[in-house]
């Protein structure tokens, strides 16, 4: 996905398919359950609800990697 794909989704909000979050939380988890019942979707990590781009911790990466295998 480029960078232009990305900014669209974040332009057009929250949706039954797209998914902010703005820190790499327990939530996250709930979110891929979700989309993996359903049609599929995109979670936006470093996203805030209000789409603003906040980022994630450098480490946050290799934690989500940890956790999901």
């Amino acid at each position: 996905m480029t960078e232009a794909e990305i900014l669209k989704l974040i332009a057009g909000g929250e949706n039954i398919q797209v998914e902010f979050t703005p820190k790499f939380t327990k939530a996250v988890y709930d979110t891929v359950c979700s989309f993996s019942n359903r049609d599929g979707g995109c979670i936006l990590l470093g996203v805030r609800d209000s789409g603003e781009i906040v980022g994630l911790a450098p480490d946050a990466a290799g934690r989500m990697t940890r956790d999901f295998v």
